[in-house]
């Protein structure tokens, strides 16, 4: 389905997202002094939505900081965005509030400052606790059922207690308002046996991948990404991903080694809540933000990660 609306040339909310392709999750760029640029945030924003194959933009992740803003910052970046890209392509929020009744409210805030989709996070004490069978469904229910957002099943790593299981994943799946999969299980064998049973049960369900790290293992499966990675090397993201549904390892395993110098210095850090700062890094190198302005509870990077960072888009030849 056609997610462009022909007669005026943007996004018609009604029909079906197509994730099909490259859906970065922007970074959220500050002013020096800590407070939200909003100018330099559009400029992201076009910059990315330039780019043929990125088929949305996803908000108020983990890449986006979106758990740092307030819930007015929140409110005015997805109407910046949604501005910045003339509302051509979907706008889509990370839902990241634990109880479901604040859920509900933060996405009847996303959905009018004119975002289209979810990323429904998992409760956050889920990470620690697990959660109760059911519990997960209710959440992705009452989300659309409050809102009208088109949501996005998102799988966390099996080392969380977050992560779903089959059975939670395929329920999910049912539910009326779940057009999407982000999974990022990392696990491969989970990856290889629960992916097909998705895709058998469910042939319209998205399925997209969110391993930044481990983008050729999961290529091949997929009907898109949903990663920060696209923030700094869509262009080769795109190329990948339309390697990977061609079926063309070959060209795949080239792009991949390619990135590979990126993906070390950005992914292959000590966490992986530093890829945001080394997304920023990297954007910065690019010229696309002048500054990589984090805030708390991330810390900068040191000088040399900052060169590392941009002489691996040297060797990848993206600069």
């Amino acid at each position: 389905m056609n997610a462009i609306s022909k007669p005026n040339g943007n996004f018609a909310k009604s029909k079906i997202m197509d994730l099909r392709g490259l859906n970065p999750a922007p970074v959220t760029a500050f002013t020096r002094d800590g407070k939200v640029d909003w100018e330099a945030n559009a400029t992201l924003a076009k910059w990315l939505h330039s780019i043929a194959g990125v088929k949305s933009l996803v908000l108020l992740g983990h890449a986006g900081e979106g758990t740092f803003l307030t819930a007015d910052e929140q409110v005015r970046l997805v109407e910046t965005v949604v501005e910045a890209v003339n509302d051509e392509i979907p706008v889509i929020a990370g839902i990241t509030m634990e109880g479901t009744e604040v859920a509900c409210l933060e996405a009847k805030r996303a959905v009018n400052a004119g975002a289209t989709g979810a990323l429904v996070y998992p409760s956050h004490g889920w990470l620690r606790f697990g959660y109760q069978d059911g519990a997960p469904q209710d959440r992705y229910k009452a989300i659309h059922e409050a809102s009208g957002l088109q949501c996005i099943l998102f799988q966390y790593p099996d080392v969380t207690k977050a992560t779903y299981n089959l059975k939670t994943q395929l329920e999910i799946a049912a539910q009326p308002g779940v057009v999407a999969t982000k999974n990022g299980v990392r696990n491969m064998r989970r990856w290889d046996t629960e992916i097909p049973v998705l895709r058998n049960e469910f042939p319209d369900l998205q399925i997209l991948t969110c391993h930044d790290e481990y983008l050729l293992h999961t290529m091949f499966d997929v009907d898109g990404a949903l990663v920060g990675y696209g923030n700094v090397a869509p262009e080769l993201l795109v190329k990948l991903i339309e390697a990977g549904k061609a079926k063309d390892y070959p060209t795949a395993r080239k792009l991949h080694d390619q990135l590979l110098p990126v993906t070390k210095t950005v992914y292959h850090r000590g966490s992986h809540m530093e890829g945001t700062v080394a997304l920023k890094l990297a954007l910065v190198a690019r010229g696309i933000l002048d500054h990589a302005t984090v805030r708390s509870p991330l810390l900068d990077l040191s000088p040399e990660a900052e060169q590392e960072i941009r002489d691996a888009l040297k060797a990848a030849e993206i600069i």
